[in-house]
């Protein structure tokens, strides 16, 4: 493995230079040994989230380093955990750095090393050396790293090749107007002066335990935009807030800056006549002095400024909670009896008598939707929400806006002594900040007016780098007459999803906020192609002239009548339409409509689930509605490399102890069981499959004679590799992948439980009696070769010439000498093309009658071509003349 590190609290140049590096080093993964500067964390946030994939060292298997690229450092103690790499055996170290070489310095493999003004000239000289393209999002990037670090092009260590590069960079395209935003400016030898008169003057005043520093300054004219010097002040002695009162030009000025809750200087310079927002805020005053200002300052500063509240004072107490063992009906009648939403639930007392802290959290919806499928005599312990924060009575309020909003956890349990004191549920929070609004989170207000920025973003960078042109083109012709008829059309599911993974894909599933059918048969108008229609579901897959095809749906939300059922649909909108489906990473749609083109729409923090390779249930019943998503959990988890997230899996076994499995003959397990099987990583499926305990689920026959054995996994493990191999030859045969791996886990039973599956899960007799017959042969083949396994080339195409490809390769998973797939292999690759080169017309003209001899004629011609004994005509001739006797004419 190869990584590309900087140094931890890494600013834009080590940001850029890593950046750069990955275009020379393309399969080496980008790591942060540490936290990022501030500035860095929110470019990141803001404009690199899905362009690159950064990882922790905690990701990382350190000792499958082999090469460690570092970026803007040469000191072991600034690559924090990644310095553990050092030790590895044999690894390769390449160091990019504008620093001095220092004594103590790490030794590099290779190394470029040069006085100049930023880390990022040295890395984009090597991509220009390299003739590598530089696209402009790049070029920005990368002059965001050299404008950092020499101070916009001026500081005094600024070189001209860091002028020669960023010339470059901007020839590429790189956007100044974006650097600016990011890159703080040096002040100048005036701003300097005012900013230490300005320091001299700060005061530190304590109210409600909220230190606020108070700084006042008189200048004899207007200094435009003085607040940069006041952002400088600030930045510079690490501040919560500060108030500044400058007299210029015969008027006083108030710029207020906070970064804390407890201060909304917004709401006190609206006092004083002025505006702003929470963080941010001014006030102008004329023929007031700086005494009177500050006077009128300090007053509203004891209005506004409360003591933080913290969770004991907010809580609702006491708590209301549940046991575990608790079934899900007593959980209904607290729920009616205390008119609230949700319970904590906990487990039984431990040994010593105390109360262990939180294990989950039940609520209103998931015990509806469990009586409703007639499981209230279950345990909540089966249904519950596992991933909950807690808090202690002391924490404060960011601390439950960060769980409330950035977690979406609707309550939080307070922990003293390991229980339960109280609870603070969403509810307690907004009536907290009712009354002061601008402390509100933008997420709690309408968005509309403040869209969220992460759930809420356009993907047309991601659509212009991976998918094609014409798919892009198709996709707002789509949005176009969805436009037309006036209703909201979306592109969802993998779609969404792979292009976040930045993958290529053309399964392309439209959701309409509207009449789908319609509007499928207006598309298909549009295009010049043809509809199919689905009416019970409200779908309808428009097949265009090239054969590419649009499913296209109806927004809906689907309900299940029993667990297991096929469900019922009704029409509903795109948020609901995200909310049935199986995973969250399957949960987000992107917009078409011309004037969203690209949004994308994320309701359920879908986003983070794919950045952490997490594969996620929805609610807590979703494979009590539909368990064939046990198959599809697994699926993603072997195809994508994810894991199958903690509670998830939790929810995964309560389905299977509860025997959800009851319809046995549903045909939908098969359905997913064969596309399972078609997957490039079907033997880890099936061990997957046998793990969670639903393997003897699907072959029940196998029980008494099955365990996944050594001899079993042998068996999957050799089929793998008989489906490698024929795949790397390329051949334009076709065949079933899935029955190949399924007789595979019939090898070991008798024909009769092959047949029994084949009638429970109702496949067409066609397919059985192929199943059945590929069996039989190629366990009665492999039988012979065991027996006699150097048998001539004549002899091993006589006995595979009637099997499939599907049988073949099954005679390769079961084999158990080596000789038996080499024997096979020949035939695959060679002696199935052979034929022999007399034909019946030879033999007529040769004397021979046509007749049933010429079959055995022709049978042994290429027994003996095969077996080297006739190579030419001739040999051939010769050898009919040999063998067989030219009849004589009367």
């Amino acid at each position: 493995m190869r990584i590309i590190a900087t140094h931890i609290n890494a600013d834009f140049d080590g940001l850029a230079a890593m950046i750069a590096a990955g275009k020379l080093y393309e399969d080496a993964a980008l790591v942060f040994p540490g936290s990022q500067e501030r500035s860095v964390r929110e470019f990141i946030s803001h404009d690199l989230l899905y362009r690159y994939e950064f990882l922790k060292p905690a990701q990382l298997d350190m000792a499958a380093v082999d090469t460690l690229v570092i970026v803007d450092t040469q000191s072991k103690k600034r690559l924090g955990p990644l310095a553990a790499c050092l030790n590895n055996p044999g690894i390769t170290v390449h160091i990019f750095d504008h620093h001095p070489i220092s004594e103590g310095g790490l030794t590099a493999d290779q190394s470029w090393i040069r006085d100049v003004g930023a880390t990022t000239t040295l890395v984009v000289e090597q991509i220009l050396a390299a003739n590598l393209p530089i696209s402009s999002d790049e070029a920005t990037i990368f002059a965001l790293g050299i404008y950092q670090d020499t101070g916009s092009l001026t500081h005094n260590t600024t070189t001209a090749d860091d002028l020669r590069v960023a010339a470059g960079l901007v020839e590429c395209g790189a956007k100044l107007e974006v650097v600016s935003q990011f890159i703080s400016h040096d002040l100048t030898s005036p701003q300097v002066s005012w900013l230490g008169e300005l320091m001299k003057s700060a005061e530190q005043v304590t109210i409600e335990d909220v230190a606020v520093v108070v700084a006042t300054l008189s200048l004899p004219h207007y200094v435009d935009d003085f607040a940069l010097i006041v952002n400088r002040f600030m930045v510079m002695e690490n501040m919560d807030t500060i108030f500044a009162i400058v007299a210029m030009a015969g008027k006083t000025y108030l710029i207020a800056r906070s970064r804390i809750p407890d201060v909304n200087v917004g709401a006190i310079a609206r006092e004083l006549g002025g505006g702003g927002h929470a963080s941010a805020a001014a006030a102008t005053f004329s023929q007031i002095t700086t005494v009177q200002v500050r006077e009128m300052l300090m007053a509203s500063l004891h209005r506004h400024i409360r003591p933080p509240a913290i969770a004991r004072e907010m809580m609702s107490a006491p708590a209301i909670t549940i046991t575990e063992a608790a079934t899900v009906y007593h959980a209904e009648t607290l729920l009616t009896r205390y008119s609230i939403n949700a319970i904590p639930v906990i487990p039984a007392q431990d040994a010593d008598g105390r109360m262990p802290v939180v294990s989950g959290i039940i609520s209103r919806q998931m015990v509806e939707r469990a009586i409703k499928h007639d499981l209230g005599s279950l345990p909540v312990q089966d249904f519950m929400a596992t991933d909950v924060e807690v808090l202690s009575l002391n924490a404060t309020r960011a601390d439950i806006q960060d769980i409330i909003i950035e977690h979406r956890q609707r309550l939080i349990p307070i922990i003293h002594d390991r229980e339960v004191k109280g609870i603070i549920t969403r509810t307690d929070l907004l009536n907290h900040l009712v009354n002061d609004p601008a402390n509100l989170p933008r997420d709690l207000l309408h968005e509309a007016d403040f869209p969220s920025f992460e759930r809420n973003r356009n993907l047309l960078h991601l659509l212009n780098a991976h998918i094609s042109l014409d798919i892009i083109e198709l996709l707002q012709k789509v949005g176009a007459v969805a436009d037309e008829t006036g209703a909201h059309c979306y592109v969802v599911g993998g779609f969404v999803r792979d292009l976040l993974l930045k993958k290529a894909t053309i399964d392309l599933d439209i959701v309409l906020e509207g009449d789908g059918i319609t509007f499928a048969r207006q598309l298909a108008e549009r295009l010049g192609g043809r509809v199919r229609e689905h009416e019970r579901f409200g779908t309808a897959t428009v097949i265009l002239n090239d054969e590419m095809k649009l499913d296209v749906a109806t927004a809906r939300l689907e309900y299940y009548e029993y667990p297991a059922a096929l469900p019922t649909v009704e029409l509903s909108s795109i948020k609901l339409d995200l909310y049935r489906r199986d995973f969250t990473i399957n949960a987000m749609a992107m917009q078409l409509n011309p004037a969203h083109f690209g949004l994308l729409i994320d309701f359920f923090n879908s986003q983070n689930d794919l950045k952490q390779r997490a594969i996620k249930v929805l609610h807590n019943l979703s494979f009590v509605d539909d368990p064939t998503r046990i198959f599809r959990a697994i699926r993603f988890q072997q195809r994508m490399g994810f894991v199958i997230a903690k509670h998830t899996e939790r929810l995964i076994r309560n389905a299977v102890k509860m025997n959800l499995f009851g319809k046995d003959d549903d045909p939908r397990f098969f359905s997913e069981l064969k596309i399972l099987l078609d997957e490039e990583h079907a033997t880890g499926a099936l061990e997957q499959l046998a793990e969670f305990g639903l393997f003897f689920f699907l072959w029940p026959d196998l029980k008494p004679h099955l365990k996944l054995d050594r001899r079993f996994r042998h068996i999957l493990r050799q089929t793998q590799q008989a489906l490698t191999w024929f795949k790397l030859l390329y051949l334009e045969d076709q065949y079933e992948q899935w029955a190949v791996y399924l007789l595979a886990v019939m090898s070991r039973s008798p024909d009769r439980v092959l047949a029994g599956f084949c009638k429970r899960f109702r496949l067409p007799p066609k397919t059985m009696a192929m199943l059945l017959e590929e069996k039989q042969k190629g366990e009665r083949i492999a039988h012979v070769f065991a027996r006699h396994p150097h048998l001539s080339p004549s002899k091993i195409y006589e006995l595979l010439k009637d099997l499939r490809i599907e049988g073949l390769l099954y005679v390769m998973a079961i084999a158990r000498k080596q000789e038996i797939k080499k024997a096979v292999s020949l035939f695959v690759t060679s002696l199935r093309y052979e034929s022999p080169l007399l034909s019946g017309s030879d033999l007529i003209r040769m004397g021979f009658a046509p007749g049933p001899e010429f079959k055995q004629m022709l049978d042994s011609l290429l027994a003996a071509r095969l077996d080297g004994v006739t190579s030419s005509l001739d040999d051939e001739r010769t050898f009919i003349e040999h063998h067989f006797t030219v009849p004589h004419s009367r």
